[in-house]
């Protein structure tokens, strides 16, 4: 059985040339794509509008929004206005944001569990169209429903994704979620303690793990010229394992590494400091925790994460040629 993918985007295109790949995406095959609103680079909401609105099949998702900055009630109409733009076709994928990114805008991400399913219990009950009160730690509505005026009052199909990394993190989505989307910069090895994580959170809602959708963050670096492609990927995997500690925890790469990494870089680093800490990077490094290399071993390695169950490989694409990746996994693998 052939299992879809999806491409991932962040900020390293203009939007008018992601509008081309998520078009060129949906021509091969490609199941979905996922906008990134991790960092203070790019707003999802944008982009999502514009690649819902140039394309006929493809999924939009975002991948994933923050519930610290968005107030719940505020986030559930953005989405609805997203679905009334490509109706059955929005996916909503919300995260629990990292530090010290957080922290240094004034975020205090006290107690994320019990505000993530604060967030997930009210955007769903505002898109079934439910009038909401609730007065929880972080999420408080008195009446709130979303007020149509002059368009048709309706249930919107948008399910719920949360991106999860942590094993806490994980068995709340397997218990609260539509599906999990699970992190990128691991190892293949990383998804059985993942799986059964979300298989616990499932068994507390008398669910199944078919029951989750689990979309995996692959980073993705394909070149004809396989050191080119390496080095593609290496600095990448240099600034997230130097500057976000649930990757880091999450990675499987040797403390000692992390500490040498760590003694390179600031927050935020220059490209001079991200370029110095690369160095001490490993070929083996890079190939444990992304798919990189040529064409058919980046597809070899993209298919370790499906049998280690993930359910649709979000593709990160590194290096200039971006259709060459899209073409790799034409039709799904």
């Amino acid at each position: 059985m052939t299992t879809p993918v999806a491409l991932y985007l962040q900020d390293a295109h203009a939007i008018t040339e992601g509008i081309d790949l998520v078009r060129y995406a949906e021509q091969q095959g490609f199941d979905a794509v996922w906008q990134a609103d991790s960092r203070l680079v790019r707003d999802a909401v944008v982009p999502m509008a514009a690649f819902a609105a140039t394309t006929d099949r493809i999924k939009v998702g975002s991948g994933v929004i923050d519930i610290w900055t968005r107030n719940p009630a505020r986030l559930a109409s953005t989405f609805s206005t997203l679905d009334d733009l490509a109706p059955g076709r929005i996916i909503c994928g919300l995260g629990a944001w990292w530090d010290p990114l957080a922290s240094k805008v004034g975020i205090h991400r006290e107690r994320p569990l019990t505000v993530m399913r604060e967030v997930v219990t009210v955007v769903r009950a505002l898109l079934a169209n439910e009038t909401v009160t609730f007065d929880g730690h972080f999420a408080h509505l008195d009446g709130v429903e979303l007020d149509y005026v002059h368009q048709e009052r309706r249930p919107k199909d948008v399910p719920i994704y949360i991106g999860a990394t942590g094993m806490q993190m994980m068995e709340l989505t397997g218990e609260i979620a539509d599906g999990a989307v699970l992190n990128y910069l691991v190892s293949p090895a990383y998804n059985t303690d993942a799986i059964a994580a979300l298989e616990r959170g499932a068994a507390k809602a008398g669910r199944t793990l078919d029951q989750i959708d689990r979309p995996q963050l692959v980073v993705c670096s394909v070149d004809r010229d396989r050191a080119a492609a390496l080095d593609g990927a290496r600095l990448l995997v240099t600034q997230y394992l130097g500057q976000q500690p649930h990757i880091m925890k999450a990675s499987g790469v040797p403390q000692e590494l992390l500490d040498e990494i760590g003694k390179v870089l600031t927050w935020p680093a220059t490209h001079d400091q991200v370029v110095a800490a690369s160095k001490l990077v490993p070929d083996e490094i890079v190939q444990m925790i992304t798919a990189s290399g040529e064409p058919d071993e980046v597809r070899a390695k993209v298919g370790e994460y499906v049998a280690n169950g993930c359910t649709c490989p979000i593709l990160y694409p590194l290096g200039d040629d971006v259709r060459l990746m899209i073409d790799t996994f034409a039709g799904g693998i």
